[in-house]
């Protein structure tokens, strides 16, 4: 860097964290080292070695959303002063000011949507906050700087229809942004091998172009690749690291998203490893890796080994975890059915969405070696008759879910709200489903409260269907996909018959106007004029 240049300091601090320092102060990111998820995710590569209590002595702190690989409450307890300033999302529920404030924060500072505020210093932030029920656990963000004239936007795992917001304030010399998998399909599937290694496959190949969109919608000069992918390091998850050559695994890491950006064009990736230090400017960047081979460290061989050794550190954590789930002095029935009975009373159009029962199937713990365990408990969610109650022999469940009980227990035994956040990301169950994906079904276990279920109706009720049409490869459709509201001019690609939205990979039949991907949500579409074949749906 030239002299007297202005420069934006960023200090990779493991999976979605950065610390970035600014001419106004410091601010900290999505800090997470602890094990999410029943301990089934951990940060990759290791984190915990950091000097957390310099990094928590930061002048702001910023966590994106709820979801454990952002928040992670014992870092921000332990380490993380309680008077720092806050820029808290501009999100429609309680849950993450209730968290904070609960782990003794006094100053959070409420960031207008989508508005610039200037820092004290001079240093301009702008925060974006995505409220639809499909965003994390009812909310995720991204948080913009500009620190005189150099411009970075951490979009983290955020994914928002249209970056227009942040690149209409200039040209960004830095994009952090997620790239690998952060979700459970179609692992946790009961599929033939060959149909979940492609299903597999196709996921991966959506969430690369999907982060490769982004990068092209905002050519930023420089990229880095953030928010994943975790590390798998209890033994009965290990086979879900992308080191055993399956070209169905979701979870690819850092160097390969490089890789692939630089065989699409794009040569100006940069790793962040815990400990990478990056002094940006308007002209140049100075990178200071914390090893000397970076591309050598991803070696499947390196990579295997590394994660054998941090998985030998862990097993002690793991162990510890475990012992902590079980709950067999609760009654398990009546709790569900005293907790959910009022949340589905009040959640029409989930259950209209549903609109069939949903089994779960409660094993024992899982034996270190021999048969997988038995079903010791079986419970129906009703969604038609709005009841939870034990198997009819009628039912064809719309879902069926297979785990351990002490995993419903704990999450009983916590009245934890989100089963999203906590059971579902971990992996650590098995799910069958009759016909297409549905995500109210994965939405009403984010809504487990009175505030969330009452959102989320509310969110559903105001939808009113888009009115603008845009031409599309000679059909003429609704320019916002009915899933998330994506601009089908950027992410719509026709085959034949079939749209899809390479935002989130959803498909349709143009011809019907049917959802091929999840129940509901119906598009508008007709042939251009001069057709003779055309439907409006």
């Amino acid at each position: 860097m030239g002299d007297g240049e202005s420069a934006v300091r960023i200090t990779g601090t493991g999976h979605a964290s950065v610390f970035i320092e600014t001419s106004a102060g410091s601010i900290l990111c999505d800090p997470w080292v602890n094990p999410a998820y029943f301990a089934s995710w951990f940060p990759f590569p290791d984190n915990s070695e950091l000097d957390w209590d310099r990094l928590g002595n930061c002048d702001y702190l910023y966590v994106s959303h709820l979801h454990r690989d952002h928040f992670d409450a014992q870092t921000l307890a332990k380490h993380v002063r309680k008077d720092t300033v806050v820029l808290f999302p501009d999100f429609p529920t309680s849950s993450m000011h209730d968290e904070l404030t609960d782990l003794g924060f006094t100053n959070l500072r409420r960031m207008p949507n989508e508005e610039v505020v200037e820092l004290d210093g001079g240093v301009n932030v702008m925060v974006q906050a995505m409220t639809a029920p499909t965003d994390g656990p009812l909310g995720d963000s991204s948080i913009w700087v500009e620190d005189n004239g150099v411009r970075v936007l951490n979009q983290n795992d955020a994914r928002p229809h249209s970056l227009e917001a942040f690149a209409k304030l200039g040209h960004l010399h830095g994009h952090l942004l997620q790239f690998s998998g952060a979700i459970w399909y179609p692992m946790v599937y009961d599929l033939p091998p060959a149909a979940k290694r492609a299903f597999g496959e196709q996921k991966r190949e959506r969430q690369l172009d999907r982060s490769l969109r982004y990068i092209q919608d905002v050519n930023a000069d420089w990229v880095f690749p953030i928010a994943g992918p975790p590390c798998f390091l209890d033994p009965e998850l290990f086979e879900l690291n992308d080191v055993f050559a399956d070209p169905g695994n979701i979870f690819p890491d850092q160097q390969v998203f490089v890789d692939f950006m630089a065989e699409q064009g794009h040569d100006n990736g940069v790793v962040l490893l815990p400990g990478t230090e990056v002094g940006l400017t308007k002209e140049s960047i100075d990178i200071q890796q914390p090893i000397a081979d970076v591309p050598a460290f991803f070696t499947t061989e390196n990579k295997l080994a590394y994660l054998a050794d941090f998985q030998a550190r862990q097993l002690e954590t793991i162990a510890a975890e475990r012992a902590s789930w079980s709950h067999p002095e609760i009654d398990l029935f009546a709790a569900i059915n005293e907790w959910f009975e009022p949340i589905m009373e009040q959640a029409d159009q989930i259950s209209h969405g549903i609109g069939g029962p949903v089994l779960f199937e409660l094993t024992g713990p899982s034996p270190e070696e021999g048969p997988t365990p038995p079903v010791v408990e079986e419970i129906v969610l009703d969604f038609v008759n709005r009841t939870v109650r034990r198997p009819e022999a009628s039912d064809k469940p719309r879902y069926r879910f297979r785990l351990q009980r002490r995993l419903i227990e704990h999450l009983v035994f916590i009245r934890e709200e989100d089963w999203v956040n906590h059971l579902f990301l971990s992996a650590r169950f098995e799910a069958k489903r009759i016909g297409q994906y549905n995500e109210f079904v994965y939405t009403f276990f984010k809504c487990l409260s009175d505030e969330r279920v009452n959102y989320v109706e509310g969110w559903y009720a105001e939808q009113q269907p888009d009115a603008e049409d845009i031409e599309l490869d000679g059909w003429v459709v609704q320019r916002r996909c009915p899933h998330l509201k994506a601009d089908l001019t950027r992410f719509g690609e026709i085959d034949g018959d079939t749209l899809q939205c390479m935002l989130h990979g959803w498909e349709w039949n143009l011809k019907t106007g049917k959802c091929l991907t999840s129940a509901g949500h119906e598009i508008r579409a007709t042939r251009e004029a001069g057709d003779s074949e055309a439907v409006q749906a």
